[in-house]
């Protein structure tokens, strides 16, 4: 019975960071970012990492997303240890279970709205074309597929973010700052957006804020200092 537990725990978390160090080096001295930073999230969870500039809430978010690989510790998304793959496995696991919205939006310039959307579809031979057309016009944007990044707003190009992390419908999705170029009303707009698209889903959702107030709209909060987890 005990071991039917464990399986039905083990199957609920959805992505599982255990003992992470992060450190780097300037000159001869060694920063250490993370300080052995262990954290569960199950499925379906909306979670918001918060805590003071430097704390070290984005070095977390990347190497839980799989972008950066930590100097001790492990990862473990969906029960499969991420950093004991290969390259290639892991690059296949971030583009079909996991979505990234950055606060830079990161948006190719060259490429329209629905191009822009598509790209992580193509990376995996799907052209997706009806499916980014449907996602921008959830987001509001079904009138803007044929536009430059440089001819949209702020606002406009993190919808158009938000699009493109759930064109292959990954099961996990990381914002980072998603509203940090934003002012107040269009970043609460856009992340009002992002939840309500996570929720039906039932996605789960990571996201680094600065925002204490923005975070309270989340299911858990999870605040960094100085390198650990305080709450």
């Amino acid at each position: 019975m005990s071991e039917q537990r464990s399986n039905q725990t083990q199957q609920s978390v959805a992505v599982e960071a255990r003992d992470i160090v992060r450190t780097f080096h300037i000159g001869e001295n060694r920063i250490e970012v993370l300080k052995g930073v262990s954290l569960t999230v199950n499925h379906g969870e909306t979670l918001f990492l918060v805590g003071p500039s430097g704390a070290g809430k984005t070095s977390l978010l990347y190497t839980l997303a799989g972008l950066e690989k930590p100097n001790e510790g492990d990862v473990v998304i969906n029960g499969r240890s991420l950093y004991r793959l290969g390259r290639r496995e892991q690059a296949r696991v971030r583009n079909t279970s996991m979505g990234y919205v950055f606060q830079s939006f990161f948006l190719l310039p060259e490429l329209t709205a629905l191009e822009n959307v598509m790209v992580p579809a193509m990376i995996r031979g799907n052209y997706a074309k009806a499916r980014a057309t449907e996602l921008l016009e959830r987001v509001g944007l079904g009138e803007r597929t044929t536009h430059l990044p440089s001819e949209m707003s702020g606002g406009e190009q993190q919808r158009v973010a938000i699009a493109r992390s759930l064109i292959n419908d990954p099961a996990i999705i990381f914002a980072d700052e998603p509203t940090g170029n934003l002012d107040t009303a269009t970043g609460s707009a856009v992340m009002n957006l992002l939840m309500d698209l996570v929720n039906e889903r039932e996605r789960t959702l990571l996201v680094v804020t600065h925002d204490h107030s923005l975070a309270r709209i989340g299911d858990r909060k999870v605040t960094l200092v100085d390198g650990c987890i305080v709450d």
